[in-house]
């Protein structure tokens, strides 16, 4: 696969990576070994595949049954009614349908997450509140300083997505079921369980029995992930009959092909060989993740998905990574630096089979190191005319404050990009971080940075705030994060702190550290198309400008939710917190 070939692949998606079939025809016609696409690789079992293609023929040849038809076989399977299920042509669907019927102005996500989630409803003219997740506690969502955010914004949507992609970070179902009810107001909470059959933090994590009791939360779960057939094109959603019947009345009679509905009518046959792929990419997954640990200055975050998010090591640029990886090793890689708070210096991973996972670590350790283990390769030259399209991003969302502008990916497409895709701040120096240990951590290293430069544009820094103490994966949502404000403004954009972290006393989830209060905020809604009173642009989420008069946020009260006492239980099961 010629050099050029990759170049131009890349560039002509701002988006994403190239697909399967894009890369193989540019090849001998096999694609290479798969790290980008988070697919189950164990499923379906060869068995299932020889099925289908015995019954290729008819699969193809005859329209499938209505949406009503195979949605009904797969309540039936997964115990749930049909009324509150709604299926759609993949995820991406159903997300398209929630953001044009649900969303009437503003809706937050915590980014770095899943792109759809950000682009479609800005391509739609919707305020988008971008809550960034901080390198220094592992990206790791604090459900309480969300809670204040969305509050401060008055944000009428709110999804989380649990795993997040790209990061994997898992909250339990207690602590979303306690945001549930104290969100109770809001328009819409959306929680994105795409990635949630790969899980083993809990027995139960799933909030599919919860979310039918309330009026406002729809659970988003994939098939395609899960089932190892992304070409399907198949996912469902879960929520009250009202919610779910609206979405349903507005899908098309057959959105469903044929694939689809052969898949769902045989999983009853399969059970047990499903439930051995979960629990081999399990187990995969920390095989996978204590080998890259060995790997000098690269650090791996625990995940909950069947993929990894890892840092690259000091002067090591993804986007080279990526190339050298595809080119030299037949090894395609999903560089982040087009995922609004991440960078080129991180790569999302999927778990696969340890053949392939050693394969992986050779040509890791080939391109990182190469002959003199421990040396990563150089940072990309200015002349190079291509990225994975951050910088259009930057541009285009940074222009309106994250107010949102019509076709936004075909914008930057045609914008182009140049560079890394991010604005480049004064170089300083950084120590080289210390290798992750042989076994998987349980918690992430932050790098130390020496002091900011002063910049003429902040001319009153923000006062110093402490570092929390880390939490394993499994208790991600107690881990207790900085105020906002203060977090960002110490940061060079990607979350890592500037100064060596300060260790604090464990506190009980829900009891943020104490923090200097906030100004009053001036009441009512803020109108559309309008940037939200002391929220961050998709610009400053990346490091691009700093957000200039911002103050800490005010901790939430004891009970873990701001005035929870005063909002509406929808499931009568008592007051939140």
């Amino acid at each position: 696969m010629a050099d050029s070939n990759v170049t131009s692949l890349f560039r002509s998606t701002a988006a994403h990576s190239p697909s399967m079939a894009a890369l193989a025809r540019e090849s001998d016609g096999t694609g290479p070994v798969d790290f980008c696409i988070p697919c189950n690789p164990y499923f379906p079992t060869p068995a299932m595949f020889d099925d289908m293609a015995a019954r290729l023929r008819e699969i193809i040849t005859y329209y499938p049954s209505s949406a009503d038809t195979i949605t009904a076989e797969l309540c039936n399977l997964l115990q749930l009614p049909p009324s509150c299920v709604a299926m759609g042509n993949g995820s991406t669907e159903l997300i398209t349908w929630i953001d044009h019927l649900m969303v009437r102005e503003s809706l937050a996500i915590p980014v770095p997450t899943f792109g759809r989630w950000t682009d479609q409803p800005m391509e739609t003219g919707k305020r988008v509140d971008m809550f960034p997740l901080q390198e220094s506690s592992g990206f790791a969502l604090d459900l309480t300083q969300y809670a204040e955010f969305i509050r401060k914004r008055n944000t009428k949507v709110a999804v989380i997505c649990n795993p997040n992609n790209p990061d994997g970070g898992y909250l339990h179902k207690q602590a979303l079921v306690q945001f549930m009810d104290a969100m109770a107001d809001l328009d819409l909470i959306v929680i994105d369980e795409s990635f949630l059959e790969f899980a083993d933090a809990e027995v139960e994590p799933s909030v599919v029995q919860e979310a039918m009791l309330r009026p406002n939360v729809v659970v988003l779960r994939s098939l395609g992930k899960n089932f190892g057939l992304h070409g399907i094109r198949f996912g469902y959603l879960v929520a009250n009959p009202a919610l779910a019947g609206r979405i349903r009345s507005m899908l098309p009679k057959w959105n469903l092909n044929a694939f689809a509905e052969h898949v769902v009518f045989i999983l009853k046959e399969h059970g047990a060989e499903y439930a051995q792929s979960l629990q081999q990419v399990r187990r995969d997954r920390l095989d996978m993740a204590s080998h890259l640990s060995a790997l000098p200055g690269l650090t791996v975050y625990p995940s909950q998905g069947n993929f990894l998010f890892v840092r690259l090591p000091v002067g090591a640029e993804g986007t080279v990574v990526r190339d050298r990886m595809l080119t030299e090793h037949r090894i395609l890689v999903r560089e982040c630096g087009n995922k609004i708070g991440s960078s080129s210096r991180f790569l999302r991973l999927v778990v696969r089979p340890q053949t392939d996972v050693r394969r992986l670590v050779s040509g890791m350790e080939q391109v990182l190191y190469g002959t003199r283990r421990g040396a990563a390769v150089p940072e990309l030259g200015t002349g190079t005319n291509y990225s994975s399209g951050t910088a259009a991003v930057d541009r285009l969302v940074g222009a309106t404050n994250g107010a949102g502008m019509q076709n936004l990916a075909a914008q930057a497409l045609a914008t182009g990009t140049t560079g890394v895709g991010m604005p480049m701040q004064a170089p300083m120096q950084m120590p080289v971080p210390v290798p992750a240990a042989a076994q998987m951590p349980m918690q992430p290293q932050p790098v130390p940075m020496q002091a900011p430069m002063q910049m003429p544009q902040q001319p009153q820094p923000q006062p110093q705030m402490p570092q929390p103490q880390m939490q394993p994966m499994v208790a991600a949502a107690q881990v207790q994060q900085m105020p906002m404000a203060a977090m960002v403004d110490q940061s060079n954009g990607m979350g890592m702190p500037m100064q060596a972290p300060q260790q604090m006393p464990q506190q009980p989830y829900g009891v943020p550290a104490a923090a200097p209060a906030a100004p009053p905020m001036p009441q009512g809604p803020t109108p559309t198309g309008v940037p939200a009173r002391n929220g961050l642009t998709a610009a400053q989420v990346r490091g691009a400008t700093s957000p200039n008069g911002m103050q800490n946020l005010a901790p939430a009260p004891a009970t873990g939710w701001p005035n929870a006492q005063s909002w509406p239980n929808a499931a009568g099961m008592g007051q939140a917190g």
